[in-house]
């Protein structure tokens, strides 16, 4: 493939500034479309024979997102109009150009399976091969994205009966607790309390995962709410390389929370990164099963604490590192990963102090992280090494940008959630692709200059 000669950095800004042709030939060359080809192909040798140049049209898609094209009419318009744009994409001269009822019928058909989720991985892991994704720490975060369609008029609730006033008895409220407890087990696995995840297979989590869309609110940075009709874009995304490891499509009422575990749980048996040690979340996902599941993984997580109506704790700081008998707070020292304990030593304070020698104050302080998960992480909180972490946050929202400015996350056209998650994997898979179309240039590059 012919490369133009650059300096050794290359970012994804500087593929979309190649030629068309170059571009598509190396995002198309880091795509693997015959997972794709076997759903499409026909079962049966019955029937009419299939006229259409199915390959063409999955790389033309392809190309829909990295061009920006809006709508597939104009997809269809442009593969009618520019030649060269048709042969890039793979259609012959004697091709006829798809309509758009075809490539409806071609993405219905795609939606009834998750062959789009294999090829992300198949090029994920592609990436990890040829060592491009090296990342430490995972950074977890969601962002939300409207709907095609308007919101369906507010239901008007039943009335309903007045309670009964006064204390219940005590036959009616054990019969009020079993009953309860009867709805609260037959609820769907993601109306119901986020440790009940921690236990259930990854496959059974994204299965039943609820995808039509509906109201979502969050705040925002001046702490309005806003409200949109849609779904949500759940990302695990490497720090440093800034690929998208799992991704998770849900509607837009879905709490963040309760997508991290099945985002863990793909990390853990679909990625199998042994570099990866860390993962960062705000304090949205400071739910106690979140870090009992990245416990289980042996990784440590950073995660910002949200503090729920709790008393300041007697003895420590607001990180919950221990204090002295002046309230100095201990020094983080370090973790041993052996007995998972974290070490503090005494205060800078405690040097000059009277009572030093006089028993009252400890001169090394341990706690064992299983003592408080959620308290006591490592690295410690409110330390420097904890902080460097947590900075790196940062990352997924920047990969949430991207995707809506420059891979049309924003941009869906279908009206059922089935439908519009092939759009979101379809982004995420050209995401990553082009991530490692880039990345196999600039090290290219580099051997040249080499």
């Amino acid at each position: 493939m012919p490369i133009i000669q650059q300096g050794s950095l290359f970012d994804l800004q500087e593929l979309y500034d190649l030629e068309p042709t170059r571009r598509f030939e190396a995002v198309f060359s880091t795509i693997d479309i015959n997972p794709i080809l076997a759903v499409l192909r026909k079962q049966s040798r019955f029937g009419r024979p299939v006229e259409l140049n199915y390959a063409a049209m999955i790389y033309s898609l392809v190309a829909r997102i990295t061009e920006r094209i809006p709508f597939i009419k104009d997809l269809v318009k442009r593969l009618k109009h520019d030649m060269i744009f048709s042969l890039d994409c793979g259609f012959l001269v004697s091709d006829n150009i798809p309509s758009e009822a075809a490539y409806s019928r071609m993405i219905t058909i795609i939606s009834e399976s998750n062959v789009l989720e294999e090829s992300h991985e198949i090029v994920l892991h592609q990436a990890i091969t040829e060592g491009f994704v090296t990342d430490d720490t995972a950074a977890l975060d969601a962002t939300h994205f409207e709907a095609q369609d308007q919101a369906p008029p507010k239901e008007e609730k039943p009335e309903t009966k007045p309670k009964k006033r006064g204390r219940k008895s005590k036959q009616e409220r054990q019969q009020w607790l079993a009953e309860k407890a009867e709805r609260e087990a037959n609820l769907p696995i993601y109306e119901k309390k986020i440790e009940s995840q921690l236990d259930v297979p990854l496959t059974e989590l994204r299965a039943e995962i609820p995808q039509d869309p509906q109201w979502g609110v969050k705040k925002n940075s001046e702490g309005k709410n806003v409200f949109w009709y849609g779904y949500k874009a759940h990302l695990a995304v490497g720090t440093t390389s800034q690929y998208i490891l799992q991704s998770l499509f849900s509607s837009g009422n879905l709490n963040d929370g309760k997508a991290a575990i099945p985002l863990l749980k793909g990390l853990d048996e679909r990625v199998q990164l042994s570099t990866l040690r860390y993962e960062t979340m705000d304090a949205g996902y400071d739910f106690e099963p979140i870090y009992t599941q990245i416990h289980r993984m042996g990784h440590q997580s950073v995660i910002a604490y949200n503090k729920r109506n709790e008393p300041e704790p007697v003895g420590f700081d607001k990180h919950f590192a221990p204090t002295c008998f002046r309230e100095h707070s201990y020094r983080y020292d370090s973790f041993d990963p052996k007995y998972e304990t974290l070490k503090y030593t005494r205060p800078k304070e405690c040097k000059d102090c009277p009572l030093a020698n006089e028993g009252l104050c400890q001169k090394v302080y341990k706690v064992k992280i299983t003592t408080d998960l959620r308290r006591y992480t490592a690295p410690a909180r409110g330390s420097q090494a904890w902080k460097n972490i947590y900075k790196k946050r940062t990352a997924v929202e920047r990969v949430n940008a991207y995707l809506k400015e420059y891979f049309q996350l924003n941009n869906v056209r279908y009206r059922t959630g089935k439908r519009a998650k092939v759009h979101f994997d379809l982004v995420t898979l050209v995401y990553n692709a082009s991530k490692l179309a880039s990345d196999r240039i600039k090290a290219s590059l580099n051997q040249q200059a080499a």
